[in-house]
């Protein structure tokens, strides 16, 4: 799991709260492991929501997240804070998820599964297909983006990044970012609109 990648102690727990990420992350180029688990508990967390809104499997989103930090810890002494620690970390992140992708096969399709088994009795069963079917119509739309649309409205809706913040991301500019958002808002809206 991500929180067992770096081994913490209560004290690194006490000293790093209140630290900037700026700060741990040059303490951590010096070999300060305790810098390095605050920022690895810190950043976790939305690295692995990016990655598993990146790749179906959330082993891979894990094993993503994981090469991530291990590259990261590996990589510190060239970090040059010409972006912030959190935004250096997600360009990291989207280029393990994007290699991933292109070394495995398709995921299964959703049709292909066999139906769960029936739920809790007391559950609605009306409002939880209904549910069910918008959450799919979702992914379905978002796996119809292209990958450049689908990171950027991941990167801006769910991480909440700034348009700048997402063009260091994704190495593009920041009207490309604005245009594919652009872009991906208006067919996502165009797939969810009888859900509204």
């Amino acid at each position: 799991m991500i929180e067992h990648a770096v081994p913490s102690s209560p004290e690194s727990d006490l000293l790093g709260r209140d630290l900037p990420d700026a700060l741990l992350a040059v303490q951590a180029a010096e070999g300060d492991e305790d810098s390095f688990a605050v920022l690895v508990r810190r950043h976790g967390s939305s690295l692995l929501t990016l990655a598993r809104c990146m790749l179906v499997n959330p082993q891979d989103a894990e094993e993503a997240v994981q090469d991530a930090f291990v590259s990261a810890w590996r990589r510190l002494p060239e970090y040059r804070h010409s972006a912030e620690f959190g935004t250096w970390m997600y360009r990291i992140t989207v280029n393990r998820c994007l290699t991933l992708r292109r070394r495995r096969p398709p995921p299964l399709s959703l049709d292909a599964v066999a139906e769960p088994a029936a739920g809790d009795a007391w559950s609605q069963p009306a409002r939880c297909a209904e549910q069910d079917a918008a959450t799919d119509a979702l992914s379905r739309a978002l796996r119809d983006l292209d990958a450049g649309q689908r990171l950027c409205w991941v990167l801006r809706e769910v991480q909440g990044l700034s348009y700048k913040e997402i063009a260091h991301v994704t190495r593009a500019t920041e009207p490309t970012v604005r245009g594919r958002l652009f872009r991906a808002r208006r067919s996502l809206q165009e797939a969810m609109g009888p859900w509204r």
